[in-house]
């Protein structure tokens, strides 16, 4: 549970965690996966990321760069504003604030609440502020605080954004920060509470979770990423269907809808997205549309 939360809620705890220390174990160098859709007069181009990484990891290749330059435009999942974030702030506390909810510590099992309080504790966020949170809400606090220990910095976002703003080129969202929080909102209390449970595993757990993580995406290892992503939500099935399923299908009458319009995109979204038979590759692949790998 761990690795599907760090993997679904990190766009916004990217900007929650900044101000990193140690940095996690990790390759010196990655060749992540690229797949291009394409016809006659249309080039759209599916990278899978990670959200968050350690700072000195290079993975930005050749064909990478090239794939970036022949695009007039960047699309990630949604955009976050770290220079300004009331905007995502505005949107997380108008869908995860509510009266009448029962303390926090009383949202998980006995034999966790000892774990639970220490992590409140550690995020220097008062319990009382907590209690006023929906369960989602408070796992993306408390992992934030889980993201800092691991030396984490902005991830492949950011740096997409720096080199298209450089270049003068839009950067447009398949989903805006409300739209992309209340996914996370509609899910049931039972599955918002397995999130709270994941954001308070130890940190060795964690570390370890994310070093398979990162060592499939850097190699470019799109079976090992479903593996991973299957194991974990077999026992899932609401995050399954709403972080997975219906975004997948979302994004992809969003690329079916582009297709229709000349000129390269450049799509940078999760690599859980784009690897397994509910991705938006495989998606793009039934509806008659030819992708390539590229690298």
């Amino acid at each position: 549970m761990n690795k599907l939360l760090q993997r679904f809620v990190a766009p916004v705890t990217a900007l929650l965690a900044l101000g990193s220390a140690a940095q996690a174990k990790a390759p010196q160098t990655a060749r992540p996966a690229l797949w291009a859709v394409s016809d006659p007069d249309t080039t759209i181009y599916l990278f899978g990321t990670i959200h968050l990484l350690p700072s000195n990891l290079k993975w930005r290749t050749a064909k990478l760069d090239q794939a970036m330059t022949s695009s007039q435009e960047l699309v990630v999942e949604t955009v976050i504003d770290e220079k300004n974030p009331a905007k995502l702030m505005s949107a997380m506390a108008s869908l995860g604030l509510a009266k009448g909810l029962p303390p926090l510590v009383e949202r998980v099992p006995p034999a966790k609440r000892p774990a639970l309080q220490a992590a409140i504790k550690k995020s220097g966020v008062p319990e009382k502020a907590y209690n006023g949170m929906k369960s989602w809400m408070a796992a993306f606090l408390l992992l934030s605080s889980q993201f800092k220990d691991l030396g984490l910095s902005g991830g492949v976002e950011g740096v997409l954004r720096g080199d298209f703003i450089a270049r003068n080129k839009p950067i447009g969202e398949l989903e805006t920060n409300l739209e992309q929080l209340s996914y996370f909102d509609r899910l049931p209390e039972k599955a918002q509470r397995n999130l709270l449970e994941g954001a308070i595993e130890n940190n060795n757990s964690m570390k370890q979770e994310f070093g398979s993580m990162l060592d499939a995406w850097t190699r470019g290892d799109v079976k090992g990423i479903a593996r991973t992503f299957d194991r974990d939500l077999a026992t899932s099935p609401d995050l399954r269907d709403s972080l997975i399923r219906q975004r997948n299908a979302n994004w992809t009458k969003w690329i079916e809808r582009r297709m229709g319009q000349p000129g390269a995109v450049f799509i940078a979204v999760g690599a859980g997205h784009l690897a397994g038979p509910y991705s938006v590759v495989e998606a793009l692949k039934k509806s008659g549309y030819k992708v390539q790998r590229v690298e």
